[in-house]
């Protein structure tokens, strides 16, 4: 089964971007192999802000499957992403049982939220850089669920960035 991992940049003090959705915030780490770590996924999953501010930057997705959570976007006008406007949990799993990589949960914190809520978040990796940000938009907004995490992973590297892997524990019934 495919994993479903939250992997992020995220400031010490748990924003994932500026106060003005910015990331610039974010050095180059010359020892991260940002390659090898894009080449873990086939599918990119995220919601229309991240979308969005990530097409503004000029990023490209480099033949991935993109999904896309939106309410607002438009599938006529995105012929290139998939978008999920209504049953995104149903189409998760469905995700999950197919073939594949693994599907990254490419930043959005209130979309990481819901698919927290529903079980089905497997890993929350988050990279913590060595900034304070003082504001912007949060690692896990709240109202949240409270979920057990177990450190599977973690590794430093020289420009002080530390990348965390955590397993995120399911709820007892």
């Amino acid at each position: 089964m495919r994993r479903v991992r939250y992997q992020v940049a995220c400031s010490l003090d748990a924003f994932i971007a500026g106060p003005e959705n910015d990331f610039g915030w974010i050095p180059p780490e010359p020892d991260f192999d940002f390659e090898a770590l894009y080449a873990q996924f086939d599918t990119l999953l995220m919601g229309r802000r991240t979308y969005e501010i990530v097409c503004a930057s000029g990023e490209s997705f480099r033949g991935k499957e993109v999904i896309v959570a939106s309410r607002s976007l438009e599938a006529t006008d995105y012929p290139e992403i998939e978008i999920v406007s209504d049953h995104l949990e149903a189409r998760i799993r469905r995700l999950r049982s197919e073939p594949g990589r693994d599907i990254w949960l490419y930043g959005g914190g209130h979309l990481f939220s819901q698919v927290l809520e529903w079980e089905l978040v497997d890993t929350v990796e988050p990279a913590i850089i060595p900034i304070l940000l003082g504001g912007g938009v949060p690692f896990l907004p709240s109202p949240a669920v409270r979920r057990q995490l177990k450190l599977v992973r973690s590794r430093s590297y020289l420009g002080g960035t530390v990348l965390l892997e955590y397993s995120v524990q399911k709820e007892r019934s």
